[in-house]
Order: C-alpha cells, then structure tokens, then sequence
C-alpha cells in the first residue's frame, strides 16, 4: 500500500494540491471564475479537495459515509468550519431528501474525486445530482475508467506484486478473488476490491447515462498519466494523444483518469 494511504496528513495535502493545480484551472476554462462560489463535494473523504475550493473564496459542504474520515474531514477543517465556510455531513447522499431544506441553497458546483466508480446503481445516483444542483450549475467527476491498468484499485493490496500488477482485476470475479486470497490479501481488501469491481464505471456507460439524463459535457480531459501519479511515482502529468481520445471503448485502457464537467 502508498505511504499516502495510511498518512492522512500526507493524503489530505496531495488531494488540495491536485485540486488547486489541476481540477479548479480545469473547472475554469469551461465554467467561468470559480470564486464566491456554493460547493458540494459528495463522498469528500478527509475534505482536501473542498480546502482548495474554500482557499480560493467559496463555501462548501462535504458529505462523507465514513465516520472516520469524516472526524478526520472534521479535524482539517477545523478553523473553516468555526468560520461558517464548511460544513461536513457524515450521511449517505441518498437520504438527503430535501436539498433546500437541508442546505438553505442548491449548489453551483458539484465535485465528485474518485467516487463514481464506488457508488453503486450509478444510473440512478447521478441524475439524482439534478436535486442538488443550481440552475445554472456544473458537475465534476474525476475517476479512472474501470478498464485502465490500476481501475481496480489494486494499489491498496499489501502484496507489492498485486499492487503494481495491471489489469489483473479484470480477471471473472471468482478467479479474482481467488488470486487475492492465495497472495494473502486481507478480507476487509478483498471486500473492498470486489465491491469496486461491481461498480467500477468506463468512459461509455458514463457518456450513455449523461445522455439518458439530457446531461451536456462542458468539458473532458483524458490523462494519459494522471496528475496524481506525480506524488505516487514522480512522473510528470501528461494528457492522452487527441487522436487517441476519439477511440471508442479502447481509450478505457490507456486513459488512467478522466476529468468530465457536465451540465443540465
């Protein structure tokens, strides 16, 4: 497992760096100036990509599952959340009925960092983003398609062969498993494996829900190597070849995030 995965502190920094260098410039040539603005980051974990969003003169909410990260999104935010910039929710998005009542707003932008792909019945979870949207708001995803080298996320096994085995996860699910138990693996990893593998999400069946939902695309950057990749193996970020982005179902395996804005 990356260091990064256990220090928190570390994690946290990571996620604000790539969020202020990346995410938000990404955000802005399609949307416009992302200042003064309402944000909701659904699934924010320990809430580093909300501090660079309030850093740079918004307020946010973040919702978290986890307790524990949640205490954690708590923690960091401390002094954002005494000013009355943040709030952090430890709920499931789902039994968030009533968005206005809750809230007291709708949201400009919606950010999701690597949540999609674990959130399960997506067809039906994201055009329930509509109820928490603004009208003139932008829904941001990052996340690696399901058929990239690491769409598994087998970089949380301990075994350093798994860890750095490519597309191994996309083995049939018996034999998946199979392999985790046999290198030792963890129930509590090889849980989380294979929920990911029944929810893990590609470029298309994304494109295909947005289009049932009357989404518009805003914007998309396919990353050849993915900014985060800088703090996990020093390479430098580095977007996928155009011509290569127009390939139908084959950009899923080399495409190791996709960033997309999209709009009602």
């Amino acid at each position: 497992m990356f260091d990064f995965h256990q220090d928190k502190v570390r994690y946290f920094s990571i996620q604000k760096t790539v969020t202020t260098e990346d995410i938000i410039p990404f955000i802005e040539q399609h949307y416009g100036a992302v200042q003064g603005k309402q944000v909701l980051e659904v699934g924010c974990a320990e809430a580093g990509v909300l501090k660079a969003f309030t850093d740079r003169g918004n307020t946010g909410v973040g919702v978290e599952l986890s307790s524990y990260r949640y205490d954690l999104a708590e923690s960091f935010l401390a002094v954002e959340i005494a000013e009355k910039k943040v709030k952090i929710l430890n709920k499931n998005i789902y039994d968030i009925k009533d968005p206005l009542a809750e809230f007291g707003q709708l949201f400009d932008i919606i950010v999701l960092k690597d949540v999609i792909e674990h959130i399960p019945d997506q067809e039906k979870f994201i055009p329930k983003l509509k109820e928490f949207l603004a009208e003139d708001g932008v829904i941001f995803f990052a996340y690696p398609p399901w058929w990239m080298p690491f769409g598994g996320h087998q970089q949380i096994c301990r075994h350093k062969l798994l860890r750095t085995l490519p597309w191994f996860h996309l083995l049939p699910a018996s034999l998946y498993r199979l392999l985790l138990q046999a290198f030792g693996e963890q129930q509590a990893t090889i849980d989380e494996l294979m929920d990911i593998k029944s929810t893990g999400i590609n470029m298309e069946r994304l494109y295909k829900i947005l289009k049932k939902n009357e989404f518009s695309i805003s914007g998309e950057i396919m990353w050849l190597i993915n900014p985060i990749y800088k703090f996990k193996f020093g390479l430098k970020k580095r977007m996928v070849f155009k011509f290569l982005t127009h390939i139908p179902y084959l950009r899923n395996f080399y495409t190791t995030a996709h960033y997309i804005l999209f709009r009602k």
